[in-house]
């Protein structure tokens, strides 16, 4: 009974558990770089994306306000105020547990307790915060004094770390210009092959001329040809005619290297496409242009899409030919994968700012995938159902 037509398979429980993990291991990681992004370098340290929306234990290195704020109550130089103080001109309820002066010592001292400092002044912590430094001699220094506290702080969400990576001035953090550069380079890489391949698909799907198979059969060798072994003969074509390094010579790069895959599916998709349409067309005295324009192209547009949707995946992410045909000694010209690995050697501890590039990243591909992706599903399975 399981073979017969209509009946489920026995394995559709299979099925499902395969697509719910897929899209567990899918979901989990951009949830994560999401909600990380959004949180700020302490919150991240102190405990797991998961925990975003509920209090955490964290230990925090505040400092008191500066000297220039103290003032003279009897015989004591006095400096009161509050250490989370721009968190409680917005609200927070922060609240410490316990408190140190001494990094070797940071929860030496409860809440309430009186902390006698190496200059001999006292500083006493309330648990929101508040806190009372006090000297018989009068106060010096630059800055305040550093305090570490054990804090139970409430979830807090900021914009900063993307106006850190999209606005800054900062060459090393900027994105921005990386952003524009990936688009210079992903959007006509995209758009070219696919035209180029269009024609070619047409061509040896429906024109008659000698050593089309072998053509066809060209065309399959070169989709088992390594991208690693084409890149430094293709680099030193590139430099001996006079491309160099550059848009012209990735794009040209990115449309060599995709068009087999996409001759390939076209020619498979339109070589399906009803015969009967295209000799009617012919009779009536449609020229091949005509035909191909005005009946193959609308009819092939999910297969165009999806091999659209790959290639813009591809193009957007890739490193390895952007480093051989574009990045140079300048930086004028940096793409955002490449512009992420500069930001590991140099905020390679700061997770908020790479949270968040990566998200920036990823955030393109997600838009176009989820937009298309009808025509992506449509596109991969008319040539099972013809």
């Amino acid at each position: 009974m399981d073979n017969i037509a209509g009946s489920k398979s026995s394995l559709t429980w299979a099925v499902h558990i395969s697509v719910v993990a897929l899209v567990a291991l899918w979901l989990f990681p951009t949830v994560g770089l999401f909600v990380s992004s959004f949180r700020t370098a302490d919150q991240i340290s102190g405990s797991g994306w998961w925990k975003a929306l509920f209090p955490s234990e964290q230990t925090l290195t505040l400092r008191t306000a500066d000297p220039d704020s103290q003032v003279q109550q009897g015989a004591l130089y006095v400096i009161e105020g509050n250490l989370f103080d721009d968190e409680a001109a917005n609200g927070s309820k922060s609240e410490i547990s316990a408190f140190g002066i001494s990094s070797r010592e940071l929860s030496a001292f409860a809440v309430g307790e009186t902390a006698p400092l190496r200059d001999g002044s006292r500083i006493t912590v309330q648990v929101n915060g508040d806190y009372r430094l006090e000297s018989e001699t009068e106060i010096t220094g630059s800055r305040g004094a550093r305090v570490f506290v054990d804090a139970r702080t409430p979830p807090k969400f900021t914009m900063d770390n993307y106006r850190q990576v999209l606005f800054s001035g900062s060459a090393t953090d900027n994105m921005a210009k990386a952003f524009i550069n990936t688009l210079t380079v992903t959007i006509p890489a995209t758009i070219i092959p696919i035209v180029v391949a269009a024609f070619a698909a047409y061509a040896l799907a429906w024109m008659d001329f000698p050593g089309r198979a072998l053509l066809v059969a060209f065309v399959v060798g070169l989709l088992v040809v390594p991208l690693q072994l084409a890149l430094i003969p293709l680099l030193k074509l590139h430099l001996g005619i006079g491309i160099g390094k550059g848009y012209l010579g990735v794009w040209l790069a990115h449309t060599g290297f995709g068009l087999p895959l996409a001759i390939y599916l076209l020619r498979n998709y339109m070589v399906s496409l009803p015969r009967d349409i295209i000799e009617n067309a012919r009779v009536d005295g449609a020229t091949d242009f005509q035909i191909f324009t005005k009946i193959i192209l609308p009819l092939s547009f999910p297969a165009l899409a999806s091999f659209a949707i790959f290639q813009f995946l591809w193009t957007w992410n890739d490193l390895l030919v952007a480093k051989v045909f574009l990045i140079d000694a300048t930086g004028q010209t940096t793409v955002m994968t490449n512009q992420i690995i500069e930001l590991l050697g140099t905020r390679g501890g700061n997770w908020e700012i790479l949270a968040t590039a990566a998200f920036v990243s990823i955030a393109v591909p997600l838009a176009v995938f989820f937009a298309m992706q009808k025509y992506l599903v449509r596109g991969l399975l008319a040539g099972s159902v013809k």
